[in-house]
């Protein structure tokens, strides 16, 4: 068997992660793993298992008929056998389809923006959806909307799983160890970094040598800028730490005392699963299936979304006593290891591959 997962770019993204990680994991488990970046790389080019086969397409528009010719021979050429195309990158898989109906296509549902379902755009999707083989969903409320919505029969819930990368340590954070905050969250709107900020700066009075550190990518727009403008408006660019995009994130991590998402919309984030496997304690607002992961209160700090105050306080109490704070830390890296392991979702996987190719 042989399979292709299809991604829009190697932007440092949930998605991305997904895609790459599952392309180096199923090394194992089929015959040949291929990945395919259609509009852009970036810095997670860097992650790719040298044995996966590579493709760049270049795409440059939504119907490019040059990229969709390449990846067409590309596929003709390799004998490849499935498709497994994350978030947008669906409709350039299901053109592929059209041109070579014998394809198996597996569509990923990685949406972000769970909580405003109602919004979605889906007429596309819906079109799209008819010839898709098998839908995984992130989260279980994405796995209603497609057996409700789509025009598919076979649907799954599977949660993400996170590896830590082996890159060396080249970002070094300011501030004092042992009294570092991290926010790993690109700048999106859906990530409520300025709630954090509000937080944030309400505990750096009582707190002031605790410091806030936001690694994830800056889009340089009206958001971006909405951040920037609060941290320079309340004088916290001695507090707070904006890196952008790293490749070094397992390593970052190991330089932080607490991890923290003060998201209003999740799927399952990737983010949390590596808050856990760095054994970092956590604050994390209960958008998503975020309660999936925890799901006990000595696993971490599950707080209502776009509420101000209720981060603060969780931020406090985890100051209040570090090495309470580091069991459960200690109690989360256990349950991220034992229920979204790497090993049990490829399995998953390959299972549903070959269902579908027999």
């Amino acid at each position: 068997m042989k399979v292709l997962q299809l991604i829009d770019s190697l932007e440092a993204g949930g998605a991305e992660r997904v895609a790459v990680n599952y392309a180096n994991g199923l090394l194992h488990f089929v015959e040949v793993s291929y990945l395919c970046a259609t509009r852009a790389e970036g810095l997670l080019k860097g992650d790719v298992n040298k044995d996966v086969g590579y493709l760049f397409l270049n795409k440059k528009k939504t119907i490019d008929i040059q990229a969709i010719k390449r990846l067409h021979q590309f596929i003709e050429n390799e004998d490849i056998d499935i498709i497994h195309a994350h978030g947008s990158s669906f409709f350039l898989a299901t053109i592929i389809k059209l041109l070579q109906p014998k394809l198996k296509l597996v569509w990923h549902d990685h949406y972000g923006k769970s909580e405003f379902l109602k919004q979605r755009p889906k007429q596309m999707l819906k079109l799209c959806s008819r010839f898709f083989n098998h839908i995984f969903s992130v989260n279980s409320k994405l796995e209603t909307w497609a057996k409700t919505t789509l025009k598919v029969k076979s649907v799954s819930y599977l949660p993400n799983y996170a590896v830590k990368n082996n890159n060396a340590l080249t970002t070094k954070l300011k501030g004092v160890e042992g009294k570092r905050i991290v926010c790993l969250a690109n700048l999106r709107p859906q990530k409520d970094h300025l709630n954090l900020l509000k937080a944030f700066k309400a505990v750096v009075i009582t707190e002031p040598t605790w410091t806030l550190h936001l690694v994830g990518q800056d889009f340089k727009d009206a958001y971006s800028k909405s951040i920037f403008d609060f941290i320079n408006i309340n004088k916290l660019e001695s507090s707070v730490f904006v890196y952008g995009s790293c490749s070094d994130t397992s390593a970052i991590l190991q330089q932080c005392a607490i991890g923290v998402l003060s998201s209003k919309s999740e799927g399952l984030p990737l983010a949390l699963l590596e808050y856990g496997l760095a054994g970092l304690p956590v604050i994390c607002t209960n958008v998503g299936d975020c309660n999936l992961v925890i799901s006990d209160v000595n696993e971490g700090q599950l707080i209502p979304s776009e509420n101000t105050l209720a981060l603060q306080k969780a931020m406090l109490h985890f100051m209040s006593d570090l090495e309470q704070s580091k069991t459960f830390g200690n109690h989360l890296k256990n349950k991220v290891e034992l229920s979204f392991s790497e090993g049990s979702t490829l399995k998953k996987i390959g299972l549903l591959y070959q269902t579908i190719t027999n």
